[in-house]
């Protein structure tokens, strides 16, 4: 209970972080044009859990990163990861009305403006990892990490990913595929997520930046299983966007591949190799072991 309680208040202070972080880069609703960047902050400042950054906070105090170092890495992995939920909830993608209990970008706005908006976000991100005063890294280290968000973003990462869920739908994918395909859509953002954190910290042991990414890799998937786990037992106003769209769209999905029990089974096997991959960190590491527990006992 003592480790719950700790980590409820870490993830409680790094959200207020964040917020702030996030509103104070993002442009203000009045300037123009102004009705673009009132999209941009409806759809970044409207909640969320902000998993993401938290991760990047928490990989920073196991590595020793003084907080206000990773603002600009936390705000930028956000930025992207709200851009990709703007562009996904698109008619031509997955054509959904809510996100985070609210109407999505286009709905609120229209398909054009969250379009741009997620354009806009995705270049507010690196323009944060390019130029921000708080990132106290050699220029090589920012070279390091615009690279590391590039690639999980891009083709060969998340949108990589993407496309391939929008290529299987209606598809029976084995294991290996719907891990590959997961791989890409939703774990290399949280690899990039603890990755950018490791990028702070100069010196960095090969074996401790190999086992925290090993870690990410094992949560990315871990988080996704839950999410197809949550999209069959959960329901829409708990989980704040459309509950068993993918079942209706006939998505390729754990449970669906592997049974309820089959699917929540595979997340404990993922939580235990990220523990796993966190002994070289020993108690420095109690923050990420809970954050890994937490995000296969979520219920949203």
């Amino acid at each position: 209970m003592k480790a719950e309680n700790h980590l409820k208040e870490f993830m409680a202070s790094c959200q207020q972080r964040v917020e702030s972080a996030l509103d104070q880069r993002l442009p203000a609703a009045n300037r123009l044009p102004s009705r673009l960047h009132q999209a941009m902050r409806y759809s970044v400042l409207n909640g969320g859990k902000r998993l993401r950054p938290i991760l990047t906070y928490a990989t920073g105090q196991a590595l020793e990163v003084p907080l206000g170092q990773l603002d600009g890495p936390a705000c930028a992995v956000e930025f992207i990861h709200v851009y990709s939920l703007i562009h996904d909830d698109l008619p031509a993608m997955d054509d959904d009305e809510l996100r985070r209990g609210k109407p999505t970008c286009h709905v609120q706005f229209d398909e054009a403006t969250a379009i741009l908006a997620g354009d806009a976000l995705q270049a507010l991100a690196f323009q944060v990892l390019a130029r921000d005063q708080s990132m106290d890294v050699c220029a090589d280290a920012r070279i390091a990490m615009v690279d590391t968000l590039a690639t999980a973003s891009g083709s060969t990462g998340m949108v990589g990913g993407q496309a391939i869920d929008l290529a299987s739908v209606g598809l029976k994918l084995d294991l290996p595929a719907l891990e590959m395909m997961h791989i890409h859509k939703t774990g290399a953002l949280i690899r990039a997520s603890v990755r950018l954190a490791t990028l702070a910290k100069p010196g960095v042991a090969p074996e401790i930046a190999e086992g925290l990414d090993h870690y990410a890799k094992c949560i990315g998937l871990a988080f996704q299983i839950q999410d197809d786990i949550l999209d069959e037992e959960s329901d829409t106003a708990t989980l704040g966007k459309t509950q068993g769209k993918d079942k209706a769209q006939n998505k390729p999905t754990y449970p669906g591949l592997l049974g309820l029990e089959g699917a929540k089974q595979k997340a404990r096997e993922m939580h235990e190799a990220a523990l796993a991959a966190l002994e070289p960190l020993q108690e420095q590491a109690d923050l990420l072991k809970a954050l890994s527990l937490f995000i296969i006992q979520r219920r949203h």
